[in-house]
């Protein structure tokens, strides 16, 4: 994003990144939404995955910078009106949340909400001393779990993708399983996170 861009989404507090998305002009399957800079950043490699991997899938990529935009506006000024949620997260399609906060919090701002169809992800406040990378596997706020849970949803949830994205669905979680053993691996090895990890760049 340009300066510009990233100052129009942070007073707009709420926004589909379309450059992240790939469902333009098309129903989403998979509603991925984030609060939260590194929570953010996990939730769009696991879109990377996600995209690369199962490419039939419809994925619409929402980032939230003011999380007061889920409450109606009713309960805070800075609430969207029910039209303008629904347009974002639709009124009935699965949302996974990647949080940085206890998960709790999201389902009490989405409560009066005609989509409340979220699997949310967030601090169970699980830590030690470990790398930045393994903290969050902790929690369970990274790519790996979070492609594991969109291949959950796409398995039980999207009830309209095609046979091949939803029988590929359990090879890609089995992939990620293995992603999180050779991750315990490496930092057991090396003490720090794999390349692939800390270097990370956006590449669709």
């Amino acid at each position: 994003m340009t300066i510009e861009e990233a100052r129009e989404h942070c007073t707009a507090g709420i926004g589909i990144w379309e450059w992240a998305s790939n469902d333009r002009g098309y129903e989403p399957d998979l509603i991925m939404a984030c609060a939260g800079d590194v929570p953010t950043l996990e939730a769009l490699a696991a879109t990377t995955y996600l995209r690369k991997n199962l490419p039939g899938l419809k994925i619409r990529f929402v980032n939230i910078v003011d999380l007061m935009r889920l409450q109606t506006p009713e309960d805070h000024p800075h609430g969207l009106t029910h039209a303008a949620y629904d347009s974002v997260f639709t009124k009935d399609k699965p949302v996974l949340f990647n949080f940085h906060a206890y998960p709790p919090m999201v389902e009490k701002l989405i409560f009066d909400r005609k989509n409340r169809n979220f699997t949310i992800r967030g601090y169970v406040e699980e830590g030690t001393i470990s790398t930045p990378f393994d903290m969050c596997v902790m929690n369970g706020v990274d790519r790996f779990h979070l492609v594991q849970d969109a291949c959950d949803i796409i398995e039980n949830k999207c009830t309209h993708v095609d046979d091949k994205t939803r029988w590929s669905a359990a090879y890609l979680r089995q992939d990620m399983k293995q992603k999180l053993v050779q991750h315990k691996n490496y930092i057991q090895q090396f003490g720090e996170d794999m390349d692939e990890i800390a270097k990370w760049q956006w590449d669709l």
